[in-house]
């Protein structure tokens, strides 16, 4: 069984706490999950239909190319590669691919990130919540982020080292730490992720000697009428106020817009990208080889993806009952602990016909160059990638 009473003396006095800096109101529900499948599969975006660009996926086994909203995912998944075995939810990224000097690439693994026991790749996955907070229900889904973008956005900060909008909570929303030493007590861990010298909007513009971590806010206030929207985003919204420079909107205590003034649980996911094994062959001549697999090399256009899916009224029980500043998993017993074992053997099948990792392939997978902006990223016309799917050995829970 997965515990972390081992670490928990040592992590509670850790800069954990100076990190956050909780309001005691708060709670955190923080657990892993491995990953489910890597491939070109996006059904808030492209519905019923091979996605233009690779993602990484992890959550329940329902996972398919539509996802129709009016289905209970925790009565049609076998198993999930999240931590509580009541999460049946899934959540997406795009990936990271490095880009050899001969013009291959390679996908960069994930990694687990600190103290969250095992998993293989996959992500931390983060409900921040105030009290009275309302859990979301069947249906609902989001997506923050646009992967078309190539350029910052007038309302995100600059980085490093320059001035930050603090009346835009949304600019905080998307950010990349480049880890110097890969110590949880290290000063790379002493702010607030989207926070501090260490996170920048855009890929980090130099080699990070111990990986890159992705983080990826999603906003915390919802319509209370609107389970999703056509564009998947107008339904929710950032909270508003002057956000803590150093702080970042970990734990921010806006106020919700009058058009959304329900208070959601915030959603934060943290992808921990091994970029470290690119050491020998790192280019020396400045370049940066990393690129996102929808042809992005700024990383202006990270994204995330989020579909509802927990058992039950769990979420709200745990919304209601769990209050560890902390968010160790054993501090939410009305939630049921999976060990490393179960969410590791719990694994879908790509279904698109195609390399997208295990080995350098020649072009990123569904007709993506390389584009680099400012302007807006294009699609291809007359891509002739892989269009159709077709089921490679069994998949659970489908």
């Amino acid at each position: 069984m997965f515990t972390l009473m081992g670490v928990r003396s040592l992590v509670a006095a850790s800069v954990v706490s100076s990190i956050f800096l909780a309001q005691e109101s708060y709670a955190i529900l923080r657990f892993g999950c491995s990953q489910l499948v890597t491939q070109r599969f996006d059904p808030l975006v492209t519905p019923g239909q091979v996605a233009p660009h690779v993602h990484q996926i992890i959550g329940g086994t329902r996972f398919n190319l539509t996802m129709d909203p009016s289905l209970d995912l925790p009565t049609l998944s076998t198993c999930t590669t999240c931590r509580f075995k009541e999460d049946l939810s899934n959540y997406w990224t795009a990936v990271m691919y490095f880009k050899h000097d001969n013009g291959s690439f390679v996908r960069v693994p994930q990694i687990a990130n600190h103290y969250i026991g095992g998993p293989q790749g996959g992500m931390t996955i983060y409900y921040i919540q105030p009290p009275g907070v309302g859990a979301e229900g069947k249906g609902f889904r989001m997506i923050v982020g646009d992967p078309m973008l190539r350029t910052r956005q007038s309302h995100q900060k600059l980085a490093p080292h320059e001035p930050l909008d603090l009346t835009s909570p949304e600019a905080y929303a998307l950010s990349f730490r480049c880890w110097e030493t890969g110590d949880f007590f290290g000063p790379d861990n002493s702010f607030a992720p989207g926070a501090g010298p260490y996170d920048t909007v855009g890929l980090p513009p130099k080699r990070c000697p111990k990986g890159i971590r992705a983080n990826i806010y999603f906003p915390s206030c919802w319509d209370g009428v609107n389970l999703d929207m056509p564009d998947h985003h107008s339904h929710v919204a950032f909270q508003l106020g002057k956000v803590d420079p150093s702080r970042s909107i970990f734990f921010f205590n806006g106020t919700c817009p009058s058009t959304h003034p329900v208070r959601i649980p915030m959603l934060f996911y943290e992808t921990y990208w091994d970029t470290e094994i690119f050491k020998d062959v790192w280019p020396t001549d400045g370049r940066q080889p990393l690129v996102l697999s929808m042809g992005d090399p700024t990383g202006f256009g990270q994204h995330g993806d989020y579909i509802f899916g927990w058992e039950g009224d769990s979420l709200q029980r745990a919304m209601d009952n769990c209050h560890d500043g902390f968010g160790w998993p054993e501090a939410c017993p009305e939630l049921t602990i999976l060990s490393d074992e179960d969410i590791n053997k719990c694994v879908q099948r790509p279904r698109v016909d195609e390399v997208v990792e295990g080995g350098y392939i020649k072009e990123l997978p569904g007709c993506n160059p390389v584009q680099e902006g400012p302007g807006t990223a294009t699609m291809v016309p007359g891509c002739t990638a892989i269009s159709t799917t077709a089921v490679v050995g069994p998949t659970p829970g489908v």
